[in-house]
């Protein structure tokens, strides 16, 4: 294939998403006027397991006292 044609692809490509991603926009835009759109509830509050029995104030006690002093 000729480059110029390769080149010619790739921005027809590129038009044609940008083109359905403005369409795109714009329903979304126009669904959040209307109030219409349904908002998720979001992710389940993550579970935090630990495997360690140290507590915090013993994880402190171990720190060196100057962290990239001079």
């Amino acid at each position: 294939m000729n480059k110029n044609m390769i080149l010619v692809l790739v921005l027809v490509v590129l038009v044609v998403v940008s083109v359905i991603q403005a369409v795109q926009l714009t329903g979304l835009k126009s669904n959040i006027e209307e109030g219409s759109l349904k908002l998720g509830s979001g992710s389940k509050t993550p579970q935090v397991t630990t495997t360690n029995t140290q507590t915090s104030s013993g994880n402190l006690q171990d720190l060196p006292s100057m962290v990239g002093g001079c």
